[in-house]
């Protein structure tokens, strides 16, 4: 019997090709954004693949409508396996050019989307003491940037609320999970649609990775939930224990080079932006998973590839010493067979 997987913001980036990789698997995949529009093209794109798709229009800022948005996916499909949290907004600002109204509502998507959708699978999942909820977390979670303080805000409010409810699961000897993929910077379309005061294009701080590999990152914390958090790029790594040994030292790196390493002058302008209306409709437009810095993302992660096969690194590991430990020893006895029994200088080979 197919799996039921649930993803927010799936109507493009990290959550159209997670889609995407569920769809492959032949799993029930739950389609919810507020674009319909995209969510149409989004469930043509996970039926071509194998999947069976189901499209609910569905803002994650209110509680009511995720609420029912879960009660539809159940009802549709039956019990629900994974969910998995991705949808979010930001502004590009400094904090004082950015308004009340504007910083509310980044929250209430990228924190408080991310409650509603844990509370309405946790609903459906505890009493069946059975499922799995991902956050598609952030680097930034971990390490603040300038000019995306609401954002950041709301990312380190993911891990702060996560990590207590998991101790919350752990105590009640729980067969619920839930765990955080942290992102590094991602190629998705939110450059070109997210609210912007800047004087240029909007732009991930390199390194850039397609979504692709954010979406590995996704499936793999999907099948492998009881890790407390998994880090998606070797970025995404250094910068987390980049700020936990030398946070002073990152802060004044951060002021001197992050205005402009956020910035791309040679990128067309953006668009509207998605704050408070999704940007496919009445246009009808369709982002894909792919935002415009194809040109310098990368397909591949080394580090995502590691983590996501940790038994494999541990058997090479242990195959190089075991060739090491021969190597040496083999040297070793050819250094003896060279010297003379009873030689004072033996033993010192």
């Amino acid at each position: 019997m197919p799996m039921t997987v649930v993803i927010t913001g799936a109507s493009a980036g990290i959550g159209r090709a997670t889609a995407r990789l569920y769809a492959r698997r032949g799993a029930n995949v739950v389609l919810i954004a507020r674009g319909r529009a995209a969510l149409r093209t989004a469930a043509r794109e996970v039926e071509s693949l194998g999947g069976h798709p189901l499209v609910l229009g569905a803002d994650t800022a209110d509680a009511e409508q995720v609420e029912a948005a879960a009660e539809a996916a159940e009802k549709h499909f039956g019990p629900l396996d994974v969910w998995i949290n991705s949808a979010f907004a930001s502004v590009f600002a400094p904090f004082d050019e950015i308004t009340a109204e504007e910083y509310r509502r980044v929250t209430e998507v990228t924190y408080l989307g991310f409650v509603n959708g844990t509370r309405a699978a946790l609903r459906r999942m505890l009493p069946r003491d059975h499922g799995t909820v991902v956050q598609a977390g952030s680097a930034l979670g971990e390490r603040a940037i300038p000019l995306q303080s609401a954002y950041c805000g709301a990312k380190h409010a993911i891990n702060g609320f996560t990590s207590s409810l998991r101790t919350e699961l752990l105590h009640r000897g729980s067969n619920v999970h839930v765990t955080v993929a942290q992102m590094p910077a991602v190629n998705t379309p939110q450059f070109s649609w997210v609210r912007s005061r800047l004087p240029h294009h909007p732009s991930p701080v390199p390194p850039i990775h397609q979504p692709e590999v954010a979406a590995r990152g996704v499936v793999h914390a999907g099948d492998h939930p009881r890790g407390k958090q998994f880090y998606v790029g070797a970025s995404t790594l250094a910068t987390v224990w980049g700020n936990r040994l030398a946070p002073a030292l990152l802060d004044r790196y951060l002021a001197r080079t992050g205005f402009d390493s956020q910035q791309s002058a040679d990128r067309p302008s953006a668009g509207p932006d998605n704050l408070f209306h999704p940007v496919d409709e009445p246009a009808g437009t369709d982002h894909g998973a792919h935002g415009v810095f194809d040109d310098c993302a990368h397909a591949r992660s080394w580090e995502a590839a590691l983590a996501r096969h940790p038994a494999a690194v541990c058997a090479a590991a242990a195959g190089l010493a075991v060739a090491a430990a021969a190597a040496f020893r083999g040297a070793g006895e050819g250094a003896f067979s060279r010297v003379r029994p009873g030689s004072r200088r033996s033993w010192r080979r």
